[in-house]
């Protein structure tokens, strides 16, 4: 019998859980990506949260579901920066879960879901409630589950101080049977298992690198004219959101360490919801440093379209074909999706070694520009190289698309998550 016969036979309809499915933040986009492989397996998936871009008609929204909905924020901002909670802050937790699961309920009737895939929602307790209401439908029905977790309460400082223990020893992320653990990477799997007693299996990040990457089409060919760039310019690409943890400060110091005319620093993605600060003092330095920075996120969209000025809004996949190097200078990541997205488009990248990329990217033998903390003469030295160089740039490039091809690509995902349905339902999964 055939593998595709084998899918077939056993397919199964799997439902995916979070706050929101909706624009390009990396749960989302690995979301999909993970329903994408599902379903070249022959299963079904089906979608809710509070918060939806995804076909209606395999969708579910519950607004409550969303960690932004003014009932859920309000509560939220009570739960942690403190030790106790009211009476009444329980009651609210609870009135807000029960009503989850009721939508939880509805979901897996509606659709015939055998098996559930939280997103982080059983990780990082952006919504408590939801969190305690997936765990009891959990308890309740004794569904099969696959937690999706990308980042945990004890990463993140605001969830240090908290009046919600007991919650999080419940739920987040809980100790249910029939439940397989999926972590993307080793520091999170390690953590994981000293902090909870619970085990885990790694899941990277992935791309589709079995596709060769989109290129220059009549649509994106005018993007450097577009945004004020020469063709013999250096179009040095800083492909994320301008938040404090992204470093951005090291890739101006680099473009002015270069001291070349050419080098011009763009930045893609807007400021993220951590106030104005960093980016005033990224627009200080900017200036101290005398460089040119493009700020272009009114010009990048999820999706090809025009501006209320009749501009041409391009994706993030049509800038990076048009950049000569991509930096990375991240503090932190969870695990780094811009950097597999510049090997997936063959460019030379600066990276700095940040913890994940320290211990599960760059063992794998990377060809990169690598700092820590700071832009040394070598950084310098070896980013001109490498701008300069065409045949060490493809060379570096072909080595790099290897590595993701055998490590991060769709087939790694593909096997890695019919392992887990096998856990839960046998090998004919």
């Amino acid at each position: 019998m055939t593998a595709s016969l084998i899918n077939f036979a056993t397919a199964k309809r799997i439902g995916f859980v979070s706050t929101r499915f909706h624009g390009t933040d990396g749960v989302t986009l690995e979301a999909k990506k993970w329903a994408h492989v599902l379903g070249s397996l022959g299963h079904q998936c089906f979608w809710m949260a509070g918060l939806l871009d995804t076909p209606p008609e395999c969708s579910h929204e519950v607004p409550l579901a969303y960690f932004n909905h003014p009932r859920v924020a309000a509560l939220q901002e009570k739960l942690f920066g403190v030790q106790t909670r009211t009476r009444a802050t329980t009651d609210e937790i609870h009135a807000i879960k029960n009503e989850l699961k009721d939508a939880l309920g509805e979901f897996i009737t509606r659709f015939r879901i055998e098996v559930l895939i939280p997103q982080n929602i059983l990780a990082i307790p952006m919504h408590v409630p939801l969190g305690l209401a997936f765990t009891e439908v959990l308890a309740e029905t004794g569904l099969p589950a696959i937690a999706h977790h990308h980042d945990f309460a004890w990463e993140r400082e605001r969830f240090v101080v908290s009046a919600v223990n007991d919650y999080l020893r419940a739920a987040f992320p809980g100790a249910q049977p029939g439940v397989e653990h999926v972590v993307i990477n080793s520091m999170a799997q390690k953590e994981m298992a000293r902090r909870c007693s619970r085990s885990a299996a790694i899941i990277p990040n992935v791309l589709d690198f079995e596709t060769p990457a989109p290129g220059l089409d009549d649509y994106n060919r005018d993007l450097r004219a577009e945004i004020g760039l020469a063709e013999e310019d250096w179009l040095i690409l800083q492909p994320t959101r301008v938040v404090a943890r992204k470093g951005i400060e090291h890739a101006i110091e680099l473009v002015r360490r270069l001291e070349d005319p050419r080098a011009k620093l763009v930045i893609s993605h807007p400021a993220g919801d951590e106030g104005n600060a960093y980016i005033q003092m990224l627009r200080e330095r900017i200036t101290d440093a005398k460089i040119d920075v493009r700020f272009i996120a009114d010009r990048v969209g999820e999706t090809r379209g025009r501006t209320t000025e009749g501009k041409k809004i391009y994706t993030l996949f049509d800038v990076y074909p048009h950049a000569d190097l991509v930096t990375y200078p991240s503090h932190y990541e969870g695990f780094g999706n811009a950097f597999l997205e510049a090997i997936y488009f063959r460019k030379p990248i600066l990276v700095n070694t940040y913890a994940v990329y320290a211990r599960d990217l760059g063992p794998l033998g990377f060809k990169c520009v690598e700092m820590s903390q700071l832009v040394t003469n070598q950084t310098v030295a070896q980013t001109r190289q490498l701008l300069t160089d065409r045949a060490l740039r493809d060379d570096w490039a072909a080595t790099n698309l290897q590595l993701g091809l055998k490590y991060f690509s769709y087939s790694v995902a593909r096997r890695k998550l019919a392992a887990r349905l096998a856990n839960l339902f046998g090998e004919g999964i």
